[in-house]
């Protein structure tokens, strides 16, 4: 039986790969103007984007346990393998908890085949491995192979981005308020990257079009190969700039197999509007 790829809204996949591929999302909790939304369900990024420059100072908090648990419960009942790739466990609580979720649904249904894969990753980074488990799933490859797949991305997915104004990393604890006042001033742009799961600061450039060069830039310098990968571009509600970027990547790779997605409200709540965000494998999967 074919395996179910789950995941939920922070890996900002677009609606239509999530139908053809038969991935199923989970929302997270957004909460805005003391109102509590399901991500994607009744509140869409752009409405949420418009709060925040008018001020708004959104929450998010991880998939609600029992949602997690009828999920993989029906899963379960139904002999289904399932693999839930979850937003990284060092920015999100949701992995833990879906372990806990997962380990109740085996004392009922202990010959279930059920996994619970933490993604290290944030937005589309995620989302690129959510979408090749789910292709080869709907390939026939086993639950063992997905795995595998996974644990290879995992491994070698690079995450570079910035973000448009300092203060919403300020909010969130990233950077100092000295850092955000001056960086603002200054027309500072940070360029961040993510390592273990967690997000880190790796340059400050000024200006937005010296801080996209030096993303494809550093994409080059740490790709071993950039032939035969889809790249991911995901943007905060600046489509100029998403595409600016991808012109850039094409330019200079020659690679055209370039995803682009709005970042949703469970990761913009975050990053703030203007974020731009830029994922890759630094080592291509071998074909087996």
């Amino acid at each position: 039986m074919m395996t179910t790829i789950i995941t939920d809204t922070g890996s900002d996949l677009p609606k239509q790969l999530l139908d053809e591929y038969e991935i199923i999302m989970l929302p997270l909790i957004v909460q805005v103007n003391d109102e509590e939304y399901l991500d994607r369900s009744n509140i869409e990024p752009k409405q949420l984007y418009t709060y925040m420059k008018e001020g708004a100072v959104p929450k998010t908090a991880q998939v609600p346990p029992s949602i997690i648990k009828e999920t993989l419960t029906s899963c379960a009942r139904n002999g289904q393998p399932a693999i839930y790739i979850t937003l990284s466990s060092g920015i999100s609580g949701t992995y833990q908890t879906a372990v806990l979720m997962k380990n109740e649904v085996l004392e009922e249904y202990p010959n279930a085949q059920i996994e619970v894969f933490d993604s290290q990753s944030a937005s589309l980074g995620y989302g690129l491995m959510v979408y090749e488990a789910a292709k080869e799933a709907k390939e026939g490859k086993s639950f063992e192979e997905i795995l595998i797949t996974l644990q290879h991305y995992q491994k070698h997915l690079e995450h570079i981005f910035t973000v448009d104004d300092l203060e919403y990393l300020l909010r969130g604890g990233r950077v100092s308020k000295t850092a955000a006042v001056m960086g603002t001033l200054l027309k500072i742009k940070p360029v961040l990257h993510m390592e273990d799961g967690k997000l880190f600061p790796l340059e400050k450039l000024r200006g937005k079009k010296k801080v996209l060069g030096r993303m494809v830039e550093i994409m080059k310098e740490r790709a071993s190969s950039l032939d035969d990968i889809t790249i991911g571009i995901s943007h905060a509600d600046d489509t100029e700039t998403a595409k600016a970027l991808k012109e850039l990547i094409i330019e200079e790779t020659g690679n055209k197999n370039i995803l682009v997605t709005m970042i949703g409200c469970a990761i913009g709540a975050h990053a703030g509007p203007g974020t731009i965000a830029l994922f890759f494998l630094n080592t291509p999967k071998k074909v087996s």
